[in-house]
């Protein structure tokens, strides 16, 4: 397995070996000595979300209260993907950034974001599935998004869309980034490093 780390804190990349042969192939994309070694804690499992988008499906910006927030770990077993985290955590040194990685069924990549950050995708073909393991239960009440189109993000859909893109309701009007600031929906930075020191002790 190899693992790469990305500058926006929380963020980690995990690439299995994958093994075809005549039958197809295996690959196993989540394995937790590797995702131990990187996070410093296991991957509390408490829900598995799986989702099947048309081309041209944005899902997101969704992230959660801290604490307890969700910390997610995706990877796509169908299709092929732009995965997106934003860091909406206020404070953060890297607040309003973010990184993309393409999420496909050819390489089985996945994609770690810790608690408080945003999180959506692109579908860049139809029928394109998004597994989700979640260190905590859908808890509506402490769920949140902000606009996947907001320009001050500049979010990478225009160079992936194969025409316009399709999104909920919800977050078609969902707030900008700045909206949802100054609402005080975002997530705080030294909170987020809270709880993530509180995962880390619990296992020390």
């Amino acid at each position: 397995m190899q693992v790469r780390s990305f500058d926006i804190h929380g963020v980690h990349e995990f690439t299995p070996k994958s093994f075809p042969d005549h039958r197809g192939l295996f690959a196993a994309p989540f394995q937790e000595a590797a995702f131990v070694e990187a996070v410093g804690h296991p991957l509390r499992l408490a829900q598995t979300n799986h989702s099947v988008s048309a081309r041209d499906v944005i899902r997101g910006v969704h992230f959660a209260d801290v604490p307890p927030g969700q910390g997610k770990y995706v990877y796509c077993p169908r299709g092929s993907m732009i995965d997106v985290v934003v860091d909406v955590r206020v404070g953060s040194p890297t607040f309003g950034g973010w990184t993309a990685l393409r999420l496909d069924s050819t390489e089985y990549r996945a994609l770690y974001l810790a608690e408080g950050l945003g999180h959506a995708f692109v579908a860049l073909e139809d029928d394109t599935v998004m597994t989700y393991l979640c260190s905590t239960p859908f808890t509506p009440s402490a769920e949140h998004g902000i606009s996947p189109l907001d320009p001050e993000l500049g979010l990478p859909w225009a160079e992936h869309l194969g025409g316009e893109p399709v999104l909920s309701d919800k977050d078609r009007v969902a707030p900008t980034l700045a909206e949802a600031a100054d609402a005080g929906l975002l997530p705080d930075y030294q909170a987020c490093l809270r709880r993530y020191a509180e995962l880390r002790d619990a296992v020390s």
